[in-house]
């Protein structure tokens, strides 16, 4: 199970366009690199218009090996640097490699194993999100 050492504090109140517009544009950056190493099933979750979100998107994928979750999750952080040079606030689930958990503060990617994202569904839990499903691996 992943824990997160931030409280609620972080997400100030009332976004400008500019840092909503920054938080879209990083979470297509975390898409990006996904797809760099076939994640399957890549959703966006824009959180956004949700009152009690504590972040601006989740981004969500899966894959089918231990190797290919780390290989992920490294791709993700290398297009991100490399293109915004942002680093995670917080990273954890390395260890196991059954849910790696990114956090940018206002993009928060989770990657999972098949079996962690069916129990744990995200998706289901943010259900009022506006959810995008990203063309690729169903």
């Amino acid at each position: 199970m992943v824990k997160t050492t931030k409280g609620p504090a972080k997400r100030p109140a009332g976004k400008s366009a500019k840092v909503k517009d920054q938080s879209k544009q990083l979470a297509d950056l975390v898409v990006s690199g996904m797809q760099e190493k076939k994640a399957i099933e890549i959703v966006s979750l824009d959180l956004r218009n949700l009152k009690n979100a504590v972040a601006d998107y989740f981004v969500i994928c899966h894959a089918e090996s231990r190797p290919q979750i780390e290989a992920i999750a490294r791709s993700v952080e290398e297009v991100v640097q490399r293109k915004s040079n942002d680093k995670p606030y917080h990273r954890e689930g390395f260890e196991n490699a059954e849910w790696i958990l990114l956090d940018y503060v206002n993009v928060v990617v989770h990657i999972f194993n098949h079996e962690k994202r069916d129990f744990y569904g995200i998706e289901r839990l943010w259900a009022d999100a506006e959810i995008k499903k990203i063309a690729g691996n169903y």
